[in-house]
């Protein structure tokens, strides 16, 4: 599985496609969690996330047009994954955008960290390569501010803050 990486040159003169590895890391997982095989942080690539048990939905976003089709891994299989104990989630972007997540959100139904969009990777023009998102057409109470401001697409890495 390749993602591509397309580079321009600021005079546009220049476009080309790089294959990035499938096995460059996508998301890392710090915090309150369990060790993992290299230490106290997990590091997942594309195919690690693919490997995982996944769930798809179809829902309508406040930032696309029409229905679209996430799949993904549940944001409760992959806190149950590294062994997650805390009550709160720091989801920090690309860019270094934070949200705030309680990890009461991670309930069979909820959100799912997203790697395809209509059965396509995300790039990252496009949100990806990882978006959490929210069935929110399943839950009227997912069609609110306080859920959409979850919706961190981008997604880089997640700490798991610790209970008091």
């Amino acid at each position: 599985m390749l993602k591509t990486i397309t580079t321009t040159l600021t005079a546009g003169v220049l476009m080309f496609a790089v294959p990035a590895l499938a096995e460059e890391p996508v998301l890392t997982v710090s915090g309150s969690v369990a060790a993992s095989d290299s230490g106290e942080t997990w590091t997942f690539d594309m195919a690690e996330l693919m490997a995982m048990p996944s769930e798809s939905f179809e829902t309508t976003t406040i930032w696309t047009e029409g229905m679209q089709t996430f799949e993904g891994v549940s944001l409760g299989v992959l806190l149950e994954h590294v062994g997650a104990d805390g009550a709160e989630l720091n989801a920090v972007a690309l860019n270094d955008y934070a949200v705030s997540i309680p990890t009461a959100d991670a309930v069979e139904g909820g959100p799912i960290i997203a790697y395809s969009q209509n059965g396509e990777e995300m790039s990252v023009r496009n949100k990806g390569p990882l978006w959490i998102v929210y069935p929110y057409d399943g839950n009227e109470e997912y069609k609110s501010e306080e859920y959409y401001s979850r919706s961190i697409w981008q997604l880089d890495r997640i700490e798991v803050m610790a209970s008091n």
